[in-house]
């Protein structure tokens, strides 16, 4: 599987595992402390290519991609699920971690953060995900933890959940049949 944009991963490991996994380009920012260097080739290869952002399902993971998405407008986003992001030991979490096919999958399902207001019939609000269980209830951090695995959107909290369902453009109608699949998973254990 060839991809025409160029990956940007975390680090060396990441790239090695990109290329288990595709014929691609990376580009590494060398952990979380992304420069302005990198920031520069990552606008570059967006303006040439474009980009997919493909960092680990953790806190330093999310900053870099949250930095990225600051300073370079319409990137893609590619989220692996930790469960199939953690090493064997179950020891470390990170894309060098992954399965070829499960980096597959996640560069297939990559999707473009909008900023731009959605239709209002088309808005998730915070009731929606009250009422769903995604906040403050006991199973809630699950909940969201296994909805962004489904909706390929990564684990968020509440507030950041409510961001993402807003920026990458889930409608209603996703939200309802995704919620419905995580009720009946719940079900059946």
């Amino acid at each position: 599987m060839k991809i025409k944009e160029v990956i940007v991963v975390e680090g060396k490991d990441d790239t090695v595992a990109i290329k288990r996994a595709v014929d691609a380009d990376t580009i590494e920012t060398n952990g979380s402390a992304i420069n302005e260097s990198t920031l520069a080739q990552i606008a570059l290869a967006q303006e040439r290519r474009g980009v997919i952002v493909l960092t680990d399902p953790d806190y330093p993971g999310e900053r870099i991609r949250r930095i990225i998405s600051e300073r370079i407008p319409d990137c893609l986003h590619a989220f692996l699920p930790k469960k199939e992001a953690i090493s064997k030991k179950q020891d470390d979490l990170g894309v060098e971690n992954a399965t070829p096919e499960a980096i597959r999958q996640a560069l297939i399902h990559a999707k473009q953060e909008d900023d731009t207001k959605q239709v209002e019939s088309n808005v998730i609000d915070w009731q929606d995900l009250h009422a769903a269980g995604l906040i403050a209830g006991s199973n809630s951090k699950r909940r969201r933890e296994r909805l962004g695995d489904i909706l390929h959107i990564g684990y968020a909290n509440g507030k950041q959940l409510h961001k993402r369902l807003q920026k990458f453009r889930i409608t209603e109608a996703e939200f309802k049949e995704a919620i419905q699949r995580v009720f009946e998973e719940e079900q059946s254990e």
